[in-house]
């Protein structure tokens, strides 16, 4: 999606990200999130913080097992691994809007500058995101059923999320 909006994007080792970024040798950065990028000290190097982060609306964990191995275990035990990865997953999001909100407040005081993508760049994201995946979902079989799943999600849920989440937010 940038590399179509015109950036040029490298990929980089986490640690040599810092030195890129204050030397020049990278215009711009994209890591995790406020409580990480504040971690590395992002903000000596940049001036500006710029939101929404489009490519990674929120962090996830993943765990992969094996089905064969998965299915040979007793009910109780399958329970336990399910739920085991439901609630790290939660505690790891839990955390991360806490230590976020922190974070970001600290990259304020700092200094940094927090500019909200204009609407056409907002807008210009979503076209060629669309476009980049919509070309991955006609690789395969499996892109396209995983991509028309995402759709028809996005589809039920934002319409729930904007009588109820957003409606929360804007209101607090």
């Amino acid at each position: 999606m940038w590399s179509r909006l015109g950036a040029t994007t490298v990929v980089m080792p986490g640690g040599e990200i810092f030195t890129a970024l204050q030397t020049g040798a990278i215009d711009a950065t994209d890591w995790v999130s406020p409580y990480n990028d504040l971690a590395f000290g992002l903000q000596k190097a940049a001036k500006y913080y710029y939101y929404p982060g489009w490519q990674e609306p929120q962090s996830v964990l993943e765990l992969l097992i094996n089905q064969k191995a998965f299915d040979a275990l007793p009910a109780d035990l399958q329970a336990i691994v399910t739920e085991a990865a439901r609630a790290s997953t939660q505690d790891m999001m839990d955390d991360y809007v806490y230590h976020n909100a922190l974070a970001l407040d600290e990259l304020k005081k700092s200094g940094t500058l927090l500019k909200r993508f204009p609407d056409e760049v907002l807008q210009a994201m979503q076209r060629e995101t669309e476009q980049v995946l919509g070309e991955l979902a006609a690789q395969s079989e499996l892109n396209g059923r995983i991509w028309a799943s995402m759709q028809a999600f996005q589809a039920l849920a934002t319409s729930m999320h904007a009588l109820s989440e957003k409606e929360l937010y804007d209101w607090r």
